[in-house]
C-alpha cells in the first residue's frame, strides 16, 4: 500500500511538471509544433533509463525508489498518449511533413537520449 501511495503521488508530480513544460514550451517556442510533449518525452527517456539502470544494476535506488521514479515520476511526466494525439491531429489538419517530423524527431531523440542516459547512470556507478 505504501508503495502505490508513494506512485500516485509521484504520477502527481510529475503530470504536475508536464503541464508546467508544455505552458514553458508554448510561451517560449509557439504552438505550431508540439514541443511541450517532445521535450517531456524526450527528457522523461533520458530520465527513466538513468533509473532503471541505477535501480537494477546496483543499490543506489531501493526497488520502492525505482519504481516510484520510473511508473510514477515518469508515467506522470511523459506522455504518449498526448504524443498520438498531437500527431493525428496535425495529420487531420493536413500537416503531413510536420507529423512526420514529429513522429521520426521524438523517436529519435527519445533513443538518443536514453542511450545517453544510460551511459550517464553507467559512469555514475563507476
Amino acid at each position: 500500500m505504501k508503495t502505490l501511495v508513494l506512485i500516485s503521488i509521484a504520477g502527481g508530480v510529475g503530470s504536475a511538471a508536464r503541464y508546467l513544460v508544455s505552458l514553458g514550451a508554448v510561451r517560449y517556442l509557439g504552438q505550431g509544433f508540439p514541443y511541450g510533449t517532445l521535450i517531456v518525452n524526450v527528457l522523461g527517456s533520458f530520465v527513466i533509463a538513468i533509473v532503471m539502470h541505477l535501480g537494477l544494476r546496483s543499490d543506489v535506488l531501493s526497488p520502492t525508489a525505482r519504481i516510484t521514479l520510473a511508473t510514477g515520476l515518469m508515467g506522470g511526466f511523459t506522455t504518449y498518449s498526448a504524443f498520438n494525439y498531437e500527431t493525428l491531429d496535425l495529420v487531420s489538419r493536413g500537416s503531413f511533413r510536420l507529423a512526420a517530423t514529429n513522429v521520426l524527431v521524438t523517436l529519435v531523440a527519445c533513443i538518443a537520449a536514453g542511450l545517453v542516459g544510460l551511459g550517464a547512470a553507467r559512469a555514475l556507478l563507476r
